[in-house]
């Protein structure tokens, strides 16, 4: 989630002092990318599943609050259980770029005259930015261990694809979802007594079952989608 500051800001209090820090869109892509101390959060609410970088190949792990682009049944808290907000949507607008921040400055986030000040009178970063820069910290920590835990699971052989069929009553629609990937149990009931402790004593082992108890939110999220679509038909 480090970015190349190439037009980008980097953010300074005295170039951006005039700057107001707008809410995070409450839109929800349809598939997030989330770091493994988000598992939890987000297993509660929806499916966490493996894709692949487009442009490099390397699997990256994500919450997925719908099926296809464009659409997202998840943007109530009720609809979330638990009002989870993956770290990478609370960023919105904000890089990390080397060891400072930077800001896409033509970020719906950004204003002159609309929300809090990015900094205070004594040019110190306000309450919003503080939010920010906490975000960031635990996003970039969280990536390189996420990495780390994937590469591992990888390495035993362990990720596995998936190819989710589903079946709408409403409209009798048939979605099949493809190059997604969640964790072999039985692989995980195949290893060996060592790479099993190995993945128990890093934590990895409730990383894997957390995410292969998450497809349990699927039918979830099917049926929130057709009702979604069913609402839509009778108001029509």
């Amino acid at each position: 989630m480090s970015a190349s500051i190439t037009n980008l800001e980097l953010l300074s209090s005295e170039s951006h002092r005039h700057l107001r820090l707008r809410p995070a869109s409450s839109e929800r892509p349809h598939f997030v990318q989330i770091i493994t101390g988000e598992f939890a959060m987000a297993a509660a609410s929806c499916p966490v599943l493996f894709t692949k970088e487009a442009a490099t190949g390397t699997f990256f792990a994500g919450a997925m609050f719908a099926f296809k682009p464009g659409e997202s049944f998840l943007h109530e808290e009720g609809d979330r259980g638990n009002g989870f907000i993956p770290l990478s949507l609370q960023r919105d607008g904000f890089f990390i770029a080397g060891e400072q921040i930077a800001i896409d400055r033509n970020s719906s986030r950004f204003s002159e005259t609309e929300g809090e000040p990015l900094f205070d009178g004594t040019n110190q970063p306000g309450i919003g930015l503080r939010r920010i820069q906490r975000a960031l910290g635990q996003l970039k920590a969280g990536l390189d261990a996420t990495d780390r835990f994937i590469r591992t699971l990888a390495e035993l052989k362990l990720i596995e694809p998936i190819d989710i069929q589903l079946n709408f009553d409403t409209g009798g629609e048939r979605l099949t979802l493809q190059g997604l990937y969640t964790v072999s149990l039985d692989g995980l009931r195949t290893l060996s007594d060592s790479a099993a402790g190995r993945l128990l004593r890093a934590g990895y082992l409730q990383h894997a079952y957390t995410m292969s108890a998450s497809l349990e939110q699927l039918p979830v999220l099917a049926r929130l989608r057709d009702q979604a679509i069913r609402r839509t038909l009778s108001a029509s």
